[in-house]
């Protein structure tokens, strides 16, 4: 999908358990200043009247009528639906609120709502990572090309989305890419978000440096210890990172494993790539052991870090060669380097998950 020309306008939220910023999108530019308003996270109806204002103050601001609103909200939800479960950072919506149903009585405009993984996943999908990736390849001369893509977000929490062939995959249940709720490589009995997150590296830091959780520096302080720009346990902090990268590495084999595309990661952690990539690609490249002391790769396909120039440069050169067609059919290329590359957001996590809400919004309208 190009985007870029559209000249359809979208209304946008990115929602927060402690401010709802209101904007809108044409052509995959914000053209409005955004609107920020507190959330009312514990109630409801100052919550519900706060969304109503965002869109209607942004709605005065367009140079054209909007055809519809598409924005990620925080899951459990039915998101075709419109409907809101319980959430923990937004305690106000228990029990089922009809969200998208409300907001579409109100401004008689089509709703979307969709989780920030997904829609992380999705804009990295249709204007970042992937294209990105194929444009490189098709500057290589490789007959490789890529249709699927996992995107993951490393921040407060662990979230997922999933890309096929150019369509977002939600499941029955909206709960697709749920990878957060796989198990916890470094403790089976945990969720891997308890090892894949803001509060992950502190705790480890923490831990290594014989200090409580709540004296543990921030996740960027811990980055500049960790690459000797700032004072500190230098040790425990590249083996918070590490540690982030080997919980972070099985999940997404266990993922990739049944997706088989690239994997591309966004979130306030994954500036600190250069420390926990390394260990999330070793991880993903490890081997299962058979009892009688033999080993396989643990993927069918070989994993390679985007992120550092050698890498990069084997996944783009593959292996290709000419082989021949039987009965004097001439020849045809072959890669026979069955691979899969890991990498960062290309358009910035907030970035992405606007231009996912857009896209998500034009195709579904499109299709109707």
């Amino acid at each position: 999908m190009k985007l870029e020309h559209e000249k359809r306008i979208v209304m946008t939220l990115d929602a927060g358990g402690t401010n709802f910023v209101f904007s809108a999108i044409r052509g995959n530019i914000e053209i409005v200043p955004p609107a920020t308003f507190p959330s009312h996270a514990q109630n409801l109806d100052e919550c519900l009247a706060t969304i109503i204002e965002g869109f209607t103050a942004i709605k005065k601001q367009l140079p054209a009528h909007a055809v519809a609103i598409s924005f990620a909200f925080p899951g459990p939800a039915d998101y075709p639906a419109g409907i809101i479960g319980d959430l923990g950072n937004l305690p106000a919506f228990r029990g089922g609120i009809a969200l998208g149903p409300m907001l579409q009585n109100v401004f008689n405009m089509p709703v979307f709502i969709n989780n920030d993984g997904d829609l992380f996943a999705y804009g990295e999908a249709i204007a970042g990572f992937l294209p990105h990736v194929n444009g490189l390849l098709e500057k290589a001369h490789s007959p490789k090309r890529f249709h699927n893509l996992f995107g993951v977000t490393l921040g407060t929490g662990f979230g997922g989305g999933i890309v096929h062939n150019g369509e977002l995959f939600i499941g029955d249940n909206s709960g697709a890419g749920e990878i957060w709720l796989m198990r916890n490589k470094v403790d089976p009995s945990m969720n891997a978000e308890e090892g894949a997150s803001i509060r992950a590296v502190q705790r480890v830091y923490a831990e290594r440096s014989g200090i409580a959780v709540e004296d543990a520096p921030s996740p960027k302080e811990i980055f500049e210890i960790g690459i000797g720009a700032a004072k500190g346990n230098t040790s425990a902090a590249l083996d918070a990172y590490r540690r982030l990268g080997e919980v972070v590495g099985d999940a997404l084999s266990n993922a990739l494993t049944l997706i088989d595309g690239l994997a591309v990661i966004g979130g306030g952690l994954s500036g600190a790539h250069a420390l926990f990539l390394p260990s999330l690609v070793s991880e993903m490249n490890g081997k299962y052991h058979l009892p009688g002391g033999k080993s396989f790769p643990r993927l069918e396909v070989s994993v390679y870090n985007l992120e550092e120039d050698g890498e990069r440069d084997i996944f783009l050169t593959g292996a290709k060669k000419e082989i021949a067609v039987p009965g004097n059919g001439g020849n045809v290329q072959y890669d026979p380097l069955r691979r899969i590359g890991v990498g960062i957001s290309k358009l910035g996590t907030s970035e992405a998950v606007a231009i996912g809400a857009y896209a998500f919004a034009l195709n579904a309208l499109d299709r109707k």
